[in-house]
């Protein structure tokens, strides 16, 4: 370790591009990490906060939420641990004050009693006809506050929100709790009397002991696994960070291996006074993994200090053991990159280095 640091000292210039290199590449790797992770978590953070194990949908629904058509009585013919309605229905809301401005949202009528009722962290949560609690975004973003009245824009239906709950996003969308008989005029507009209520799926925790027929019963990790674009953009990144944590390590292994080739005659006068071809391929090890903390760790700072800075609006989470993964993967796979280095090490022949 000491033959290391020493010749990172000698070098400063040369060992800096190495790790600037590292630190650029690791940058990179995490920042569409934390974008890969917030975008995939904004797709099902509501879903997630249920906490349930269950959804039971109508049979031709193709596991889809919002195709699937429920017939409330045939709630009373489920028996499970506990079960809750949902109503679910994609809208554009706008602020009655400001027409210009709108925003796609996911409204979901459910039970007040029910246990996927939201947590509030502002305000209430809705007690009677035309109230609603939305996703704390709408707030940090959209500038919606308590006692806004908002419009369905498709039917100018008008509410009121009385309250805000966080880590509430569906599809990408904020979500907006309401109660079932408000979801009809999210519907329906004026003629929302007139329409029977049909709900998009039952929400169980536990496990079912009875289910009726024309009812299909989905795990709550394979329904988010179907949602829209969900796997493809999860295949789609991770295939991309994976590429990228390689290209690290070739990257670093090839400086370590022309660094090596550059140095065969300092090699062979150091064998050539005995020191082993063991210590000198420790010390390179021992230098590769310097080099990639450093470049790896300062990369890893400088995504959390930027996921502090980012707007609101950008999908950007962190995750401690999704990044300690890749950071372990990154300084591992460079080091095997180094060993390739090694091979050189033990070939050289003292005689032929010194010339």
């Amino acid at each position: 370790m000491f033959l290391a640091l020493n010749e990172i000292k000698h070098s400063k210039l040369r060992y800096t591009l190495v790790i600037g290199v590292m630190f650029l590449i690791a940058y990179l790797v995490f920042f569409l990490s934390g974008l890969a992770y917030g975008l995939a978590q904004e797709n099902r953070m509501a879903v997630d906060k249920w906490e349930a194990d269950y959804l039971l949908l109508s049979e031709k629904a193709n596991d889809t939420l919002n195709m699937s058509m429920i017939d409330p009585e045939v709630v009373n013919q489920v028996e499970a641990k506990e079960k809750a309605l949902l109503v679910q229905a994609p809208a554009i809301i706008y602020q009655s004050k400001d027409e210009d401005t709108k925003e796609n949202v996911s409204f979901f009528g459910i039970d007040a009693e029910g246990f996927i009722a939201p947590n509030i962290v502002e305000g209430k949560l809705f007690s009677k006809k035309g109230e609603v609690v939305a996703d704390i975004s709408l707030k940090e973003s959209g500038g919606y506050s308590l006692g806004d009245q908002i419009k369905i824009s498709m039917n100018d239906e008008e509410m009121t929100i009385v309250g805000f709950t966080e880590n509430a996003k569906y599809s990408v969308s904020p979500v907006i709790y309401t109660s079932l008989e408000t979801i009809q005029q999210v519907r329906y507009g004026e003629i929302a009397e007139r329409q029977d209520l049909r709900v998009n799926a039952i929400v169980v925790r536990g496990e079912i002991t009875e289910k009726p027929n024309g009812l299909s019963k989905i795990a709550i990790g394979d329904f988010i696994n179907k949602l829209p674009g969900y796997s493809a953009q999860v295949l789609t990144f991770g295939f991309m960070i994976g590429f990228l944590v390689v290209i690290a390590a070739v990257v670093i292994g090839i400086f370590i291996y022309v660094l090596t080739m550059q140095k065969t005659a300092i090699f062979g006068v150091m064998k050539a006074q005995g020191i082993s071809s063991a210590y000198i391929a420790r010390s390179v090890i021992a230098q590769t993994f310097f080099l990639a903390t450093v470049g790896v760790l300062t990369g890893l700072v400088l995504t959390v200090l930027s996921g502090l800075v980012l707007p609101e609006a950008v999908p950007f989470q962190s995750n401690v053991l999704f990044f300690t993964g890749i950071s372990v993967l990154m300084i591992v796979i460079a080091i095997v990159g180094a060993l390739f280095s090694v091979r050189t090490i033990v070939k050289i022949d003292p005689l032929k280095a010194i010339g």
